[in-house]
């Protein structure tokens, strides 16, 4: 595997973050070509031949033959439809007066149906939720400002241990899919955020060494599993020096994760403009609706250079 990474764009396809080889990682490519359009059409259809001998339900209501029936996608369809900024209601992203050092959008709240959605898409492998996740996240991404063509769209990346048990890295299966579904046009996507040092190893661990990630995790927990994690690959470095850069993640909580990938994307020459998520958890001390949230512009010079600062002191 080339392990600098690649941009994706409308011929090359990235190599996956964790190792494997394969051109034809499902959570890779953009399936530009009739030859991988069909393979994918005809992948859905023996999905669905599939819950003809193997029961499928719901993953929110339990309705038997779809793993997400008509009312609960609306229901996703619903929880994801105004996207809002979220940078203020993530602690590592605020600064001591309250400013927001990266701003996020998030295309909901992680609650209800939209939780369960990516609950079991991310640890159940319910890779068909896809469907309807991947427009969600688009809907942030456009919010954020992703639909500017020079804006590149820079994953979160996933570790070795999370690829090998779920099968797929799901922010960049959720990109994938975007980009083939159409929602997502004119976009490109850089591969190019490595996990570095001791987090490579032990990002899929809880704080006590069992398996279990970065829930339950508090601030101070987070930042000191994240910070110094992650690197530009040699060849993002060269592909995104002075480009301006959007991270996506897939759940905002503290806000740690984003504020590492936009310290390591600011190291190797990049200029991140923001991130976006597909889901934000309330924070336990907020409550009430979220902020609404108008397409971002970018930040004048002045806030640049804050962020630069304060994010990659780990956002303190």
């Amino acid at each position: 595997m080339d392990s600098s990474g690649q941009t994706g764009s409308g011929g090359g396809r990235p190599t996956p973050d964790t190792g494997s080889a394969p051109a034809t990682a499902k959570h890779r490519g953009d399936f530009r070509c009739w030859q991988d359009r069909a393979a994918d059409r005809v992948a859905a259809a023996v999905a669905e031949l599939l819950t003809l001998a193997v029961p499928v339900d719901c993953v929110c209501c339990g309705a038997e033959d779809t793993a997400l029936c008509h009312g609960c996608a609306s229901r996703v369809r619903r929880l994801t439809a105004s996207p809002f900024r979220a940078g203020s209601r993530a602690p590592a992203l605020v600064d001591m007066d309250g400013a927001v050092l990266l701003p996020v959008v998030a295309a909901g709240v992680y609650r209800e149906e939209l939780a369960q959605s990516l609950l079991s898409f991310k640890a159940h492998g319910q890779g068909r939720l896809a469907a309807e996740l991947a427009p969600a996240l688009a809907r942030a991404i456009a919010a954020a400002g992703g639909r500017d063509k020079a804006l590149v769209l820079v994953p979160v990346p996933t570790s070795g241990a999370a690829f090998r048990r779920r099968g797929f890295s799901p922010v960049h299966l959720l990109l994938s899919r975007a980009r083939r579904s159409g929602v997502l046009p004119g976009t490109d996507f850089a591969d190019v955020l490595r996990l570095a040092g001791p987090a490579a190893r032990f990002r899929g661990r809880s704080a006590t060494g069992w398996p279990g990630g970065q829930k339950g995790l508090g601030r101070a927990a987070r930042a000191r599993r994240v910070r110094g994690s992650m690197r530009l690959t040699s060849a993002g470095r060269a592909a995104l020096a002075g480009v301006p850069c959007l991270v996506v993640d897939d759940v905002l909580t503290t806000g740690a994760t984003l504020a590492e990938a936009a310290r390591a994307i600011r190291a190797g020459g990049g200029v991140v403009r923001g991130a976006a998520v597909l889901a934000a958890t309330r924070p336990t001390d907020r409550s009430g609706p979220p902020d609404a949230a108008p397409p971002l512009r970018d930040g004048p010079a002045g806030e640049k250079k804050i962020n630069q600062k304060k994010v990659n002191n780990g956002g303190r």
